[in-house]
């Protein structure tokens, strides 16, 4: 049994993780525009100065501290939920994997918790190898937040950064890209397993041209933290949605958990998440893959995501008659 102050404890780290992730960019983005008019207008000066010669830092590996990574904050996140991390393959560090991880959720809570803090000791469990989290280029754009991200071993989500992380010489890279992205956030809804994948192939031409593994993961339970208002395809907030997400690379989601003094909040439901490492897939080097070898990747990749899914998904907690759903 959880003592009080331990439940407390886990709120609070569970609420500064929400509350960074919704505010945190545009906290100190405003921050830094009202210092401009203060006596202290040169920390922002400062600051914008330091942005302006780092500004490829992200690109470039980014900037990651293990000791952020193992901070004791992050155990207490870990056990609020609790999340696990299940390993089902050894993962030699002898070559570069691509970890494509679903379902996107609403925050991606269970990829966080795996690959941008050490909490479930990743580095214990695959020996050798170092987890870069990537999420939307943007995000690094936001002073100070990216200086968060980056600390936590997080990497933008482009062609140039996914580029540098696998070409270089060192081996045992593992990068870990939210396939469904905020597309795959519309369909987190409690119950559904609805993956944003058919027409996503970039994560196996990047695995093709750099020749590294492909690694299907699946954290059960993610949909499960959050209540999402759901629209249907052809809906007027639907169509809002996706055309808030065309111009600004991420879906405004209706969501709520619980609340702190009210039933309903921002705070996520304390639900098991279960993030599962699935077998690696070989993949050719190939520094111009063909259409046809993508598509046959993708294929096997789909299959592997589909048959863990099934292996894994009633020890998890999910229905046995609920299956994967492809759009």
């Amino acid at each position: 049994m959880k003592t009080l102050k331990k439940q407390r404890i886990e709120i609070v780290s569970v609420y500064l993780h929400v509350l960074s992730f919704l505010f945190m960019g545009l906290f100190f983005s405003l921050v830094l525009f009202f210092l401009l008019f203060t006596s202290f207008w040169f920390l922002s000066v400062l600051y914008l100065v330091w942005l302006y010669l780092d500004w490829d830092t992200p690109e470039r590996g980014g900037r990651r501290f293990e000791w952020v990574r193992k901070l004791k904050v992050w155990e207490h996140f870990r056990d609020y939920y609790p999340i696990k991390l299940v390993k089902t393959a050894e993962l030699p560090p002898d070559r570069n994997y691509v970890l494509a991880s679903h379902p996107h959720g609403i925050m991606g809570a269970g990829a966080f918790c795996n690959f941008a803090t050490e909490s479930n000791g990743f580095s214990r469990q695959f020996p050798g190898l170092r987890p870069f989290l990537t999420g939307l280029a943007g995000l690094f754009r936001l002073p100070v937040y990216r200086e968060y991200l980056m600390s936590c071993g997080v990497c933008p989500v482009s062609r140039r950064s996914l580029d540098f992380l696998l070409s270089g010489r060192q081996l045992g890279q593992a990068v870990v890209i939210l396939v469904g992205g905020a597309a795959e956030s519309l369909h987190g809804v409690p119950g559904k397993h609805c993956l944003t994948l058919r027409k996503r192939q970039g994560f196996v031409r990047l695995a093709l041209r750099h020749g590294a593994s492909l690694v299907p993961v699946y954290s059960f339970g993610e949909n499960e933290i959050f209540t999402q208002a759901s629209f249907g395809r052809g809906s007027w907030q639907r169509t809002l949605q996706e055309a808030f997400k065309k111009l600004v690379g991420f879906a405004p989601c209706i969501f709520w958990g619980c609340g702190l003094f009210l039933p309903w909040g921002l705070l996520p439901f304390p639900v098991p998440i279960t993030t599962v490492v699935g077998h690696p897939i070989p993949v050719p080097h190939r520094p111009n893959p063909s259409q046809e070898e993508v598509d046959r990747y993708h294929k096997l990749y789909m299959e592997a995501i589909e048959q863990m899914f099934e292996e894994h998904k009633e020890s998890c907690g999910v229905s046995p008659f609920t299956h994967l759903i492809f759009v």
